[in-house]
């Protein structure tokens, strides 16, 4: 389910699963993955994959904040053009990663 506000955009909320709906996951569990039938849904060739992005429609929900830099540090952000923020972001992106890496 989704809710969507004007101030903080699209947002997940949780939703509870009914007794039905936790029984019928216990039983798929337990069953071996060959008597499961997926006939209704049949695997593709591995060529339908090669040509496949991981993460290509994937969009991080935005947070508009306020920020105090350095004013050398602004300059540097914005002296290639358009789109500083985006920059800013993607240096904070990468070293967030990098520290979640080492961890």
């Amino acid at each position: 389910m989704l809710k969507v506000s004007k101030k903080e955009g699209m947002k997940k909320t949780p939703q509870s699963l009914t007794p039905k709906q936790k029984r019928e996951l216990s039983t798929l569990a337990a069953m071996p993955d060959d008597a499961i039938d997926t006939s209704d849904i049949p695997e593709l060739p591995p060529d339908a994959w090669k040509d496949a992005v991981r993460g290509k429609f994937y969009r991080p929900i935005k947070q508009a904040i306020s920020m105090r830099l350095d004013a050398d540090v602004v300059a540097w952000l914005k002296k290639p053009g358009k789109g500083y923020q985006t920059r800013a972001n993607q240096i904070l992106r990468k070293r967030m990663l990098e520290e979640i890496r080492r961890a």
